[in-house]
């Protein structure tokens, strides 16, 4: 009995061994910035370089310090590229292409006014482009493509595209995109096929589908296309395949009611064809039930209970309605076919009461809670292969922003992570199989060999690179076992072999 338990033991210590594949971080960079005094916005270039873009605050009249700082894939300063901007503009959005930079700044005290600087990450040449767009607007998002700019606004509660080109210093408004709040979309820049793709959500308070609108690097509309389920399922929103291939998939969610809430996830193969009444041939829905790991965040019996209720309520044809919230990633290309990438999440609220015998109470918006990200393969028909789940712990925003980062391995694995302040959380995916969701490792502050351990750190994000590498970044304030502490913003390479 005593040989099994052994055997037992070391099949144990080697599937853990399999799963705990520890990253390593090879490489750190600091700087001596603050939070208070400092804002740093870091992008890394598909070349293994990183691009800093670095504000450190005036406490005169003087303009702020602005410059860029180019790390090579050890983090190690390249150079550093001093640019300025009027003192009255201020950074809104930054993004890149290719191994090309760009930074828009709005002017906070004639918001009509837009600054735009383009840094080419392999010169460090420097150009800025200043546009007027007469009206004034929120600004939500920020994409290149073909040197050009395509800026998400807000204009008269209609959501819409502002076209800048840097080459010719013209801007103008797409008007091929005008929908009015609330409306949902995403916006796929593909510097393959050099083409903008906008997947919208349209609702006549009944039914909704979805419209996919395709645009050259110009702004241009080249195709309009409506995706819609002919059942009594309701799409909210989807997400493009990106590439230029012969197939086109789109993936998202789909409702049952209520358009806040999923029921689960559809794909579509938008080469195969429409329906006479005008649906997809090859759509297909994937009930959040029918996922093996979707509810791997709750505890088992509670799991239990909710696939039991909903067996009963199939089998007496009524479906079990749902309420997740889902924030979709861009699809991710494989081998295969595609992974989809969501992390579910749902508002948190405090509840308070004031008054004497005529209590009142209230309730007060407290965030976003994330609780776990589901990532699921299709082939590039839509059909389902495989779901997993890696459940998340101690995720709290107060936007909906992507947490987790996803990279593949060279074996053909996944691995998901994210920064807990200190803490670099991640998974092993292989397909549907089970794997530890509690593997963590702690962000090195120094690579010698030395005593040192951060006792504070915050706006901390992990990013993904080139291969299945990411970077960690954040500020920390570094307690040392001999010396003064120091507040730096750190970066580390973190690497899965």
């Amino acid at each position: 009995m005593r040989h099994f338990f052994l055997l037992g033991w070391f099949w144990l210590i080697g599937c853990c061994g399999a799963w705990a594949q520890v990253p390593q971080q090879p490489a750190r960079f600091e700087l001596a910035l603050e939070p208070s005094n400092s804002d740093i916005q870091v992008l890394p270039l598909p070349d293994s370089s990183v691009i800093l873009l670095v504000q450190e605050e005036s406490y005169n009249m003087k303009p702020d310090k602005l410059y860029f700082q180019k790390l090579d894939a050890g983090l190690q300063l390249e150079w550093q590229r001093p640019f300025t901007v009027e003192r009255d503009y201020e950074l809104v959005r930054t993004c890149s292409e290719s191994n090309q930079v760009y930074a828009l700044y709005q002017s906070v005290y004639r918001p009509t006014h837009l600054l735009a600087v383009h840094l080419d990450g392999r010169t460090g040449l420097i150009k800025t482009s200043s546009f007027d767009t007469r009206i004034s607007r929120d600004i939500f998002e920020l994409k290149a493509l073909g040197g050009r700019l395509f800026v998400t606004v807000l204009v008269d509660q209609h959501l819409t595209i502002l076209h800048l080109d840097l080459g010719t210093q013209q801007m103008r408004f797409l008007p091929s995109v005008y929908e009015q709040l609330p409306a949902q979309f995403t916006f796929l820049a593909d510097s393959v096929t050099k083409r903008a793709a906008f997947v919208l959500t349209q609702t006549n308070g009944m039914k909704s589908r979805l419209q996919l609108k395709q645009l050259s690097q110009d702004g241009m509309l080249l195709r309009t296309e409506f995706i819609q389920a002919e059942s009594e399922r309701n799409l909210i929103t989807a997400q493009l395949s990106p590439g230029d291939s012969t197939t086109r998939l789109v993936a998202g969610t789909y409702t049952l009611r209520d358009p806040r809430y999923s029921q689960g996830l559809f794909a579509a193969d938008l080469n195969a064809g429409t329906t006479p009444g005008g649906g997809r041939k090859s759509m297909r829905f994937y009930d959040f039930l029918s996922l093996k790991h979707f509810f791997d965040f709750m505890k088992p019996n509670r799991e239990a209970r909710i696939r039991e209720k909903g067996a009963r309520r199939r089998a007496a044809g009524m479906p079990m309605r749902l309420h997740y919230r889902l924030l979709m990633h861009d699809m991710l290309p494989t081998r295969e076919g595609y992974v989809v990438t969501a992390e579910v999440y749902y508002p948190r609220y405090r509840y308070s009461s004031f008054g004497g015998p005529m209590t009142n109470s209230y309730r007060q918006f407290d965030g976003y809670r994330t609780t776990h990200a589901i990532v699921c393969g299709f082939d590039r028909q839509g059909n389902l292969l495989w779901d997993n789940t890696f459940v998340l712990q101690n995720v709290e925003t107060f936007e909906i922003q992507e947490t987790v980062s996803l990279r593949p391995l060279a074996d053909g694995r996944l691995v998901l992570a994210y920064l807990d302040e200190e803490a670099i959380r991640y998974k092993i995916v292989d397909r549907t199989t089970p794997s530890p969701n509690d593997l963590t490792v702690p962000l090195r502050t120094t690579l010698a060999d030395k005593k040192e351990k951060p006792s504070y750190t915050s706006q901390e994000a992990l990013v993904e690179w080139t291969g299945g590498k990411f970077l960690a970044y954040g500020y920390q304030h570094v307690r040392t076992e001999k010396g003064p502490a120091r507040d730096v913003f750190f970066l580390n390479t973190v690497v899965f072999d």
